[in-house]
């Protein structure tokens, strides 16, 4: 008997993957003043809706480390930017955990294939994850590591367009 094929299901952090860090320590800081004024990662917004589109079909989830405080700036720079209708995510589909490890069981959960994130030490965590791609596309002034550094396990992605790429590689 032929074993069925896992649907993919794509996970994508928001700090440093969806918005920039390149308005770190500036008034338009997340973290700052006026943090609806920090820009989304340059292309964002059409690598999610294409991806969503195909080949997630929906099947997209955003999840992200956060307390309270910052949980709630994320749903109002998310709600600000219009980023589900623009992305095609439901917005039913944000999930917020304590800690950067708690992924993981959310990953293993919605039965993720594939995630983003800008940390490795976010990814090594994620061992349920088939396809985990490092995100040095929206680091702003911070330095990206080494690639000699990167475990064989993680793909390094400098841009949507390469996350886009990469995720339609692994078909």
């Amino acid at each position: 008997m032929e074993r069925q094929r896992r649907l993919p299901v794509l996970g994508v952090d928001v700090g440093g993957v969806i918005i920039g860090r390149v308005a770190e320590g500036s008034d338009t800081s997340f973290f700052g003043p006026q943090p609806l004024l920090t820009p989304a990662v340059d292309g964002v917004m059409e690598a999610l809706a294409a991806l969503t589109a195909e080949p997630f079909a929906g099947r997209v989830h955003v999840i992200s480390k956060a307390g309270p405080r910052v949980a709630d700036r994320t749903r109002e720079w998310l709600g600000h930017h219009d980023f589900f209708a623009r992305t095609g995510i439901p917005d039913g589909h944000l999930h917020f955990v304590r800690e950067r490890a708690d992924k993981a069981p959310v990953c293993a959960r919605l039965g993720v294939t594939h995630f983003v994130d800008d940390r490795l030490d976010v990814l090594a965590h994620l061992t349920t994850v088939a396809h985990r791609l490092l995100f040095t596309g929206g680091l702003g002034d911070l330095t990206p590591p080494d690639p000699g550094a990167v475990p064989s396990w993680a793909t390094v992605t400098g841009s949507w367009p390469e996350v886009v790429a990469a995720v339609r590689s692994t078909r």
